[in-house]
């Protein structure tokens, strides 16, 4: 058990709190700042255009014909989720930076290739999982910024910004429709150099997180977020992917899924996109606002990447059961 929990803190985790620790002891100052944030936007661009020249519209029409299985895996990510975050937030003792990011947290569209991958490995319908996941991360271009502008207090109370909006619009949404408007002539070549997006969609996050945990360590983040603090969010972060998990077990037995369903039902719907995350981030709060609203998101990144491996390894051992039928 021990390794196989092991094998879950993948390079790019190290990375990532590698990230971390450079931006605490060199954070980005002055013109070298600004050039990192230039840099990051770029980044955020092309990954959201190589997404988009990513999406399959087959994968779209054959979404389709299974949509009460969608419907439940966007009900939990954009409807459960919210409404635990907004009860979690609210808790007593926590920063109210840390707790915005609980909520930001459970605004955001699920994974793609971590629900694939576990739905794949617990034998459960991977072509529904594609789906379910795609269209999360579609909508959740549109529907996290507006659930940010309903649920969250931005730019002091005031809501999300008009340069908030024009953000998402030129840095996320029009480089997505552009690359999938694009694909027939592109897709081929996209999909045979997967990697390349990989190192995109790491690239990019690493660049937003060492650029937002520079401007938070230069706005004092670490003086604010005591030991005691993260000890808390850990808690926090286990309880809430704990809740989730029971409850999508739950609609998957009420709405009789088969086997097959009710694991894309628990893995699609108990997954928060890192990916998505953190460009969403930097685009939606001011750039000092974003360091703190990260520390969540990363920590139930991880969290949900453990706990998810070793259920679809339970999930996938003969005579194992899941959700509902079978």
């Amino acid at each position: 058990m021990f390794k196989r929990l092991l094998s879950v803190f993948e390079p790019f985790v190290l990375t990532l709190l590698g990230t971390v620790l450079l931006a605490t002891l060199l954070p980005a100052r002055g013109g070298f700042a600004l050039f990192a944030g230039y840099v990051a936007d770029a980044g955020i661009v092309l990954l959201f255009f190589l997404h988009g020249a990513k999406l399959s519209r087959d994968a779209i029409w054959q979404g389709l014909r299974n949509w009460p299985l969608h419907l439940a895996v966007l009900a939990v990510t954009f409807g459960l989720f919210p409404l635990l975050g907004l009860g979690l937030s609210r808790l007593p003792g926590i920063d109210p930076g840390m707790a915005a990011g609980i909520l930001f947290l459970t605004l955001l569209p699920s994974t793609v290739q971590s629900s694939i991958a576990f739905t794949a490995i617990a034998r459960g319908n991977v072509a529904a999982a594609i789906c379910s996941a795609s269209f999360s991360n579609l909508l959740g271009i549109l529907v996290t910024p507006a659930l940010v502008a309903v649920l969250m207090q931005v730019d002091g109370g005031k809501g999300v910004s008009l340069a908030s909006i024009e953000g998402i619009v030129l840095q996320l949404l029009a480089p997505f429709v552009l690359g999938h408007l694009l694909r027939p002539w592109i897709g081929s070549f996209v999909g045979r150099h997967k990697a390349m997006l990989t190192i995109v969609d790491r690239g990019s996050i690493l660049l937003v997180v060492y650029t937002a945990f520079g401007a938070a360590v230069v706005e004092g983040l670490w003086t604010r977020v005591s030991p005691g603090d993260l000890g808390r969010l850990t808690l926090i972060c286990l309880l809430l992917l704990g809740v989730i998990l029971a409850l999508t077990f739950a609609i998957a037995r009420v709405m009789r899924l088969p086997r097959e369903d009710a694991i894309v039902l628990q893995f699609c719907g108990s997954k928060k996109s890192l990916a998505s995350g953190v460009p969403m981030a930097g685009v939606l709060f001011p750039a000092a606002q974003v360091g703190i609203l990260l520390l969540p998101i990363m920590l139930f990144h991880q969290i949900q990447l453990i706990a998810c491996a070793v259920l679809a390894r339970h999930y996938g051992e003969p005579g194992s059961g899941a959700g509902a039928e079978g």
